[in-house]
């Protein structure tokens, strides 16, 4: 899908038979045209995202969310309906447990961004005070022992309609129920280079695997845990006497960097996800402007040669 600024439809819920077909033919019935569509199911839930073009459709827009929302509730599914023209001002949630050096990184920052962190929701209210320090509102939707409440989550997230969400050391998994309802629009960091060492302790399987460099990723949340499209990382050396608090120390202010510019890209519309990966946009995504890797005197320092030119293309085993 080329990009254009085309609305955006998705329809979460009860996977059922016959979904699909309601959806596209309301949308055909009304003349609006489908672009792209984009269905999955994970533990029950369904998901469809569909991209349409409505500059020439037959009805309003209101009119168009209003149908929608009236199938939804005749199918009990949740619709949404995202128009370009609704997308100038966006909001974002900051998602947290205890660890405040994320979320103190992205307070610093968000007059770089052409959008408004609304508010930060926690699982515990360890860093309530941090957000009321800059003025955001905070709502704790965990239990004694840190369980979310995914309901009160989504709610909250409607409630302040959010765009974009962040995980800024958010230690829960999300469900597919969270997850489908903002695909492409949450980002998390991880403490690993990811695909090595996804889950939990990342810092203690990088010293028990003996890992000479470790890293941070910040990548794009889907159902499969840490699996997601990577936006950028970051790395360090890991000495061999290096306990893992030390390796912590060295990567927690890398977390914060990476995640800050995974938010930056994704609000300055300058990456794009493309079969299953990310890419920078050819309109307007400058990688000088950013530092998706390695930081350019450090990729200065890597070896030019020897290298094998006789392998015709396709021959070498990457």
């Amino acid at each position: 899908m080329n990009h254009r600024e085309l609305t955006e439809i998705t329809v979460v819920g009860d996977d059922d038979t016959g979904l699909v077909a309601n959806v596209t033919t309301l949308l055909f019935e009304r003349g609006i045209n489908i672009e792209d569509i984009d269905q999955a199911v994970r533990e029950g839930v369904f998901r469809m995202t569909v991209h349409v073009e409505t500059s020439d459709m037959d009805v309003s827009k209101h009119r168009l969310r209003r149908d929608l929302a009236d199938l939804g509730d005749d199918l009990d599914v949740d619709v949404r309906v995202r128009f370009p023209s609704e997308r100038d001002s966006r909001q974002v949630a900051v998602l947290v447990t205890k660890e405040s050096h994320c979320l103190q990184r992205l307070l610093d920052a968000r007059d770089e961004f052409d959008a408004e962190i609304g508010v930060v929701i926690g699982n515990h209210d360890d860093l309530e005070p941090l957000a009321t320090e800059h003025g955001i509102p905070f709502h704790d939707v965990g239990d004694d022992g840190g369980v979310h409440d995914e309901e009160q989550l989504l709610s909250l997230l409607d409630d302040y309609d959010t765009d974009l969400v962040v995980l800024a050391r958010f230690m829960r998994i999300l469900s597919p129920n969270v997850v489908f309802r903002y695909e492409g629009r949450i980002i998390n960091i991880h403490p690993s280079l990811l695909p090595a060492f996804p889950g939990a302790k990342a810092y203690r399987q990088a010293k028990e695997a003996g890992a000479r460099i470790a890293g941070v990723t910040a990548h794009y949340v889907t159902t499969d845990l840490d699996q997601g499209p990577i936006i950028s990382q970051r790395v360090f050396n890991v000495p061999d006497d290096a306990a893992v608090e030390a390796l912590r120390e060295r990567g927690q202010p890398l977390e914060a960097d990476a995640l800050l510019e995974a938010v930056r890209l994704h609000l300055n519309d300058d990456v794009e996800i493309r079969r299953g990966r990310t890419e920078l946009r050819e309109s307007g995504g400058d990688e000088s402007k950013y530092q998706l890797g390695m930081p350019p005197e450090l990729d200065a320092e890597m070896p030019d040669g020897p290298i094998d030119g006789t392998l015709a293309l396709g021959e070498s085993d990457d």
